[in-house]
């Protein structure tokens, strides 16, 4: 029996619509610059990745262990992962032991000043990179191709995908 297979095309928009990101500050006396940002990446290799995809130089701690993250006047905060944002000043990363999900902790303030980048840029241009590898992972997963990826002067990416069906 013959079967002809037909080619189906879906375009999927992997666009971050939202980055879930929800800045908090520690308390006034405290005289700390660090802040933490929420966020939904539950993937550390994929977090890895996409770090490295963007040119961000990091170090992860030893299993069980912290790394200290450099902020304002030499102040310090522990994390499980340090991105060396520029030589003075660095973004911490913490993965919650519950959850799994990570947080940015940093003197964003001088981030900016050094990096180039404030808090919004680099999270989201993290997430973007992080939703673009999660979706083509899932179109691999489900034996989709990608034929063919577009970005649009909004910076939004697409996707087209195909599919051989019976």
């Amino acid at each position: 029996m013959n079967k002809m297979k037909k080619k189906i095309a879906h375009d999927w928009n992997c666009r971050i619509l939202s980055c879930a990101c929800r800045p908090t500050q520690l308390a006034e006396h405290d005289m700390s610059h660090f802040t933490t940002v929420e966020t939904k990446i539950k993937n550390i290799a994929r977090l890895e990745q996409v770090l490295e995809e963007l040119g961000h130089k990091f170090t992860k701690a030893e299993a069980g262990q912290k790394v200290l993250v450099k902020g304002y006047l030499g102040q310090t905060t522990e994390a499980d992962l340090v991105i060396h944002a520029s030589k003075t000043y660095e973004i911490g990363v913490n993965i919650d032991a519950e959850t799994g999900s990570a947080t940015f902790v940093a003197d964003w303030e001088f981030i900016e000043q050094t990096a180039g980048y404030d808090q919004g840029e680099f999270t989201r241009g993290v997430m973007q990179r992080y939703a673009y590898h999660t979706v083509k992972d899932e179109i691999s997963k489900r034996g989709y191709t990608l034929e063919e990826e577009t970005v649009d002067d909004d910076n939004h990416i697409h996707v087209t995908v195909s599919s051989w069906s019976d």
